[in-house]
């Protein structure tokens, strides 16, 4: 998946093509009576490039799209080139990272399987200095605080008068890897026991007890959009991380989530655990 469009793009994509399909217009008989191209019309509903709102307000009243939803699909197009806060910081960003945080920023809720660290919403600042500094050996202090700041920045993500749905399942083994030594192992796993007490987060152990599993390749996170078609997964690799959003690939993702769910200790048992290793810590 290219970098480039922000969900809101990409939810206007979609709901443009339902509309036209539901009418039973060709892109070419669609785009004519509005007075644009069929290649046009096809860009804007494949979630690519930019769009005119005018055109969007054409195309809805054409389709006969009720006032409410023509307002909502136009306010969509006027956002969709909307940039994030972290535009404006003055060192550059990895282009994944960039990517993440689009998506991030309109998510509603993010599954996460950890098998390496603990979620980085979920990290403590101290940390996540000590995996940035053991991930990128290369990288100076200064890219390393960088780095850091911005996962620091993300999870305010989770202070939302309206925070999307946190749900990570975490393997034993990230939480017994010392990161940093046993004091930032302890803080980080006090950390984690507190924030799992919120409504919005959940967080589940899987237990080396139960043996092989479904996610056996790695980490990964299902970055959910307000609608399914808008999901994305994310699965973490060396320098970096890939994004696919094809529907075999999200419906494999999912599935593997939830067996790991399954497969994972309930919330009352798996705060025992994490309480239980951080006293060992």
């Amino acid at each position: 998946m290219a970098v480039g469009p922000t969900t809101r793009r990409r939810q206007l994509g979609a709901d443009l093509r339902r509309l036209r399909e539901a009418k039973s217009l060709t892109l070419e008989e669609a785009g004519s009576r509005v007075g644009i191209s069929k290649a046009t019309l096809s860009r804007y509903e494949t979630k690519e490039g930019t769009v005119k709102w005018p055109a969007v307000d054409a195309l809805c009243r054409e389709y006969g799209a009720s006032d409410e939803e023509r307002a909502a699909l136009v306010e969509l197009a006027k956002g969709a080139k909307i940039q994030g806060w972290w535009r404006s910081l003055a060192d550059p960003i990895p282009e994944s990272m960039n990517l993440m945080l689009t998506l991030e920023d309109e998510v509603v809720r993010e599954d996460h399987y950890a098998c390496m660290y603990v979620p980085g919403l979920l990290q403590t600042r101290a940390y996540a200095e000590a995996v940035h500094r053991a991930s990128e050996a290369g990288c100076s202090e200064r890219e390393v605080q960088h780095m850091v700041d911005i996962r620091m920045k993300r999870q305010e993500l989770l202070e939302r008068a309206e925070p999307p749905h946190l749900w990570c399942v975490i393997d034993e083994a990230a939480l017994r890897r010392r990161v940093g030594g046993s004091e930032i192992m302890h803080e980080q796993l006090h950390h984690l026991l507190g924030v799992s007490q919120r409504p919005h987060v959940t967080v589940q152990v899987l237990p080396f007890a139960k043996g092989a599993h479904a996610a056996a390749v790695g980490s990964f996170a299902v970055l959910r959009g307000p609608t399914p078609d808008l999901d994305v997964v994310y699965v973490d690799l060396i320098g970096g991380g890939l994004f696919m959003e094809k529907p075999q690939e999200l419906a494999r993702y999912r599935l593997a989530f939830e067996y790991l769910s399954a497969q994972a200790l309930d919330l009352e048992s798996s705060a025992e655990l994490i309480d239980r290793i951080r006293m060992e810590s």
